[in-house]
């Protein structure tokens, strides 16, 4: 489990079939062969590392439900160690299984904050709701804006300079995390047969 607070942007040093090889420098420290670490938000399992590289495998079901598979060497992505349960979580429960991607369609400014638009499948945008939790590439974000299919976050000068968001590009697919309570509500009240 993790809380979607972002502890380091590391670079991707290797990115080939089935294997992520990561350049780091903080969330080494008090991390062991096979302790989970979400690279993008995707829970990962250290099997490789020494002081400034971790190494991970990863399946076929995670590239297709991710955006691990367009990395490349010299990539940026967000790290967070998991989350202890003497640790506060100052994010939300995120569980690192990320559901889809999604797309940014927008870059504003506001103040101090960027307002980032992203365009995602109808089936996810329905367990998203206004001012609750949402995580992309990892980072734990609250949702000021929702359509059908469109969702906004607004991101504060700390997340824009502790994340690898603000380098991303308009049409870039953000590995998508809905709220995991949002989600058990709406599978349980569709098992009963209650839509709404």
């Amino acid at each position: 489990m993790f809380t979607g607070i972002i502890e380091e942007v590391g670079s991707v040093l290797e990115a080939s079939d089935g294997v992520l090889r990561i350049e780091v420098r903080k969330i080494v420290d008090d991390s062991k062969l096979g302790d989970s670490i979400a690279i993008n938000g995707v829970d990962l399992t250290i099997m490789e590392m020494d002081e400034g590289m971790m190494a991970f495998n990863v399946m076929p079901e995670t590239y297709r439900r991710s955006n691990l598979i367009k990395l490349q060497a010299g990539d940026k992505v967000n790290l967070e160690r998991s989350v202890r349960p003497t640790d506060r979580l100052s994010g939300h429960i995120v569980r690192g299984v990320v559901e889809t991607t999604c797309k940014i369609i927008s870059m504003e400014p506001e103040a101090d904050a960027i307002v980032v638009s992203f365009e995602a499948p109808a089936e996810y945008v329905d367990y998203i709701v206004v001012k609750g939790p949402v995580c992309l590439d990892g980072t734990s974000l609250t949702v000021v804006d929702k359509t059908a299919t469109t969702f906004a976050v607004s991101l504060v000068q700390y997340t824009q300079d502790h994340t690898n968001i603000l380098g991303r590009q308009i049409g870039d697919e953000i590995n998508l995390e809905t709220d995991i309570l949002a989600r058990y509500v709406g599978e349980l009240l569709a098992a009963r047969g209650i839509t709404s």
